[in-house]
C-alpha cells in the first residue's frame, strides 16, 4: 500500500498541520495530491477543534512544485482538459487561502513554481534560512497563472514582474525582504519557530483572530470612503456585544485570564 501523500494531525490544542508526505518526490504534487489538499482544506474550515492551520512537508525541500507525472499527462490534455485541470489547482488555492483559521506555511529547502503559490495563500510563513523559492515556470514555455492572484498579493507588483519573467532563484533572506515570508530562522529551529508563532496565535480569542483575518481581505485595495469607514464602525460595535468580546473585555478589566487562554 503506498502511503498518504498528505497527513493532517490537529494537537489537543488545536493546532492542526497539513503535511504534505512525498519526500521522496519532494513533495512534488499532482492532481491526485491537489484532490487530497482540497479535501482536507474543506474539512478544516468547518472544524471549529482546529484553530491554527500549519502547512509543512516531510524531507528535505518543501515542495518541488508540480510533478513530472502530472506534466507529461497535461502535455497531452486538450485545450478543455487544461481548463478543467488548471480550475481544480485554483479551487484548492483558493480554499486555502479563505480558510477562516490563521495559516502558517512551514518552508525548509527547495519551494518551486506552484509551492510559491502555497507560502502565498498562508496568512504567515517561517523559513529555514536555507529554503530557496523560485517561480519556475518560464523556464519550461508555461505562466505561473493559478497561482498569481495570490504571490502578487505577497510579493507585489513590482517584484512579481521581475520574478515571473526571470524564473531566477532567490534566498529566504529575499523571501523576507519581499514579504513572501515573514521570519526567516536558522538550521534546526524551524518547527520551534513555527510552534512559537501558533502559540501567540492561540493566546487571542478564536473568533476574534478570524475576524481580524477577514478584516484584512475585506479592506485590502477598498478606497478609505465614508461606507468602508462605517463597515469598520459596524464591526466593531458587533465584536464589542459578542460572547467572546464580553469575555475578554470581563477578564481584561478583572485581570485575569480569558476563557480561551485556559485549554
Amino acid at each position: 500500500m503506498s502511503e498518504q501523500a498528505v497527513l493532517t494531525h490537529i494537537d489537543d490544542k488545536g493546532v492542526a498541520t497539513v503535511r504534505l508526505n512525498r519526500a521522496a518526490k519532494h513533495n512534488a504534487f499532482d492532481d491526485s495530491v491537489i484532490a487530497d489538499l482540497q479535501a482536507t482544506f474543506s474539512a478544516l474550515a468547518h472544524n471549529d477543534s482546529a484553530r491554527v492551520v500549519v502547512l509543512a512537508s516531510e524531507g528535505k525541500n518543501f515542495s518541488a512544485g508540480a510533478d513530472l507525472g502530472w506534466m507529461k499527462r497535461m502535455a497531452g490534455y486538450d485545450y478543455a482538459e487544461n481548463l478543467q485541470d488548471a480550475r481544480k489547482l485554483a479551487a484548492m488555492l483558493q480554499t486555502l487561502h479563505a480558510l477562516p483559521q490563521p495559516t502558517i506555511a512551514q518552508v525548509q529547502g527547495a519551494a518551486f513554481g506552484g509551492a510559491v503559490g502555497l507560502v502565498s495563500c498562508c496568512d504567515m510563513a517561517v523559513a529555514d534560512a536555507n529554503a530557496s523559492f523560485c517561480l519556475s515556470e518560464v523556464k519550461i514555455g508555461l505562466v505561473p497563472a493559478t497561482i498569481s492572484p495570490y504571490v502578487i498579493r505577497a510579493i507585489g507588483e513590482r517584484a512579481a514582474r521581475r520574478f515571473f519573467m526571470t524564473a531566477e532563484r532567490f534566498s529566504a533572506t529575499e523571501a523576507l525582504r519581499l514579504g513572501l515570508v515573514s521570519q526567516v530562522v536558522a538550521e534546526g529551529e524551524l518547527a520551534g519557530a513555527t510552534a512559537s508563532l501558533a502559540s501567540a496565535l492561540l493566546q487571542n480569542g478564536p473568533l476574534a483572530v478570524q475576524a481580524a483575518k477577514q478584516l484584512v481581505q475585506d479592506v485590502t485595495g477598498h478606497e478609505i470612503d465614508a461606507a468602508l469607514i462605517e463597515e469598520t464602525c459596524e464591526r466593531i460595535a458587533a465584536i464589542r456585544v459578542s460572547d467572546e468580546g464580553q469575555e475578554g473585555l470581563s477578564a481584561f478589566l478583572e485581570k485575569r485570564s480569558p476563557r480561551w487562554q485556559e485549554r
